[in-house]
């Protein structure tokens, strides 16, 4: 399955300032465009798409996850494209010395997904290491890659800075390669991703052409793995409680297990400011408009319109405004959570599904790597 390629000037930049993250203005402009016109094509006819995205089990999902990410995958399951969601296990291990509670945490993460609305009939849930084929595409990949590549892309960058000098482990360093045979293990040929995930499709895409070009194909026609392309996000960016970015590290979040008093208490401890009268101006109020925004997102309104009802009403109003609309919001997610998070049988069932359709797909790439590298013995 694929689908006419619009941005092959960007694949055709040196990989070098590709996985540097230097994507220039003009090649921005053409993958934006490109991806409003993969939008219209799902709303057409979503048979030529096949989405792979994904998250770690280094903590519970929270809102911002599901007004980043979550809901649009629904959307895109509602419209019909084929989806694979990787609860990557394996890259907890990245840049930490152990697993933690990670037996806990996929189910956790799995009961989020079906809360939320993900179907298995129609989306394959899978982990990393219940995939030995999809693992082993990273021989052959890391053969196309240079190690000055891998220390420019910019994650492994800005991980290896977070360190403070500690050694980088080697599957830090191939960390791009890992995400490269995620994507292109089941021929994913759309990803869902921000700007700043850029050089990590663009690395996919190189590993491909590459491939095509040193080892060939397994049948005339066509190469081995499709050029994936990128779904770019028009998701709101959310801050934390504490008015910094929201994440799960820092304590600073509202989990999707949360109930409504957890939920009550955690906004009243919301960050504002001391200005009574309300209104709505991200780049002045950045706090302020965050609480504004996620009552918007949670009701589906328009957050200026809040902050003009709330008016002189002060960040107490403010936050029993959110307060209520996230709660409302959340309240049947939740109820079907509980009851799925209750039966931890079903939920391994699910996975072990999600884990034999990603072995089958995987398996047959494989077999087509194998070919097209004449090592069918």
């Amino acid at each position: 399955m694929t689908t006419e390629t619009t941005t092959e000037t960007v694949g055709a930049e040196s990989a070098g300032d590709a996985l540097a993250g230097s994507t220039s203005g003009a090649s921005l402009a053409r993958t934006t465009a490109r991806s409003a016109e993969i939008e219209r094509q799902i709303d057409v006819d979503p048979s030529g798409f096949r989405v792979l995205t994904g998250d770690r089990p280094t903590g519970n999902l929270h809102l911002g996850h599901y007004f980043g990410t979550l809901r649009n995958r629904v959307l895109l399951q509602r419209k019909g494209v084929e989806t694979f969601i990787l609860v990557a296990d394996y890259q907890v291990i990245t840049d930490r010395d152990g697993v933690g509670a990670i037996r806990e945490r996929v189910l956790s993460l799995l009961a989020d997904y079906l809360a939320v609305g993900l179907d298995p009939e129609a989306t394959t849930i899978f982990t990393h290491s219940s995939i030995p084929a999809l693992n082993q595409l990273m021989l052959p990949f890391l053969s196309l890659v240079t190690d000055a590549e891998l220390r420019r892309n910019p994650t492994v960058k800005a991980e290896f800075e977070a360190t403070g000098g500690r050694p980088m482990s080697g599957l830090l360093l191939t960390y791009p390669v890992h995400q490269a045979a995620d994507i292109l293990f089941c021929k994913a040929n759309l990803v869902p991703v921000g700007k700043d995930q850029l050089p990590h499709l663009e690395q996919a895409r190189v590993v491909a052409r590459r491939f095509d070009e040193r080892y060939g194909r397994a049948v005339p026609d066509a190469p081995v793995f499709p050029a994936p392309e990128a779904l770019l996000s028009q998701a709101a960016n959310l801050l934390g409680t504490d008015g910094q970015k929201m994440s799960k590290s820092k304590g600073n979040t509202i989990e999707l297990g949360m109930d409504a008093d957890a939920t009550a208490k955690a906004l009243k401890k919301a960050v504002t400011d001391a200005d009574r009268h309300i209104t709505y101006d991200p780049e002045n109020r950045p706090e302020v408009a965050n609480l504004l925004l996620l009552a918007g997102l949670a009701s589906d309104r328009d957050p200026a319109q809040i902050a003009e009802e709330i008016g002189d009403g002060g960040g107490g109003t403010l936050k029993k405004v959110v307060t209520e609309a996230v709660n409302e919001h959340f309240a049947p997610i939740r109820a079907r959570r509980a009851e799925l998070a209750a039966d931890e049988a079903y939920l391994r069932e699910v996975l072990a599904r999600g884990n034999a359709r990603a072995t089958e797909i995987a398996e047959a790439t494989l077999d087509e790597v194998r070919t097209a590298m004449q090592m069918q013995y």
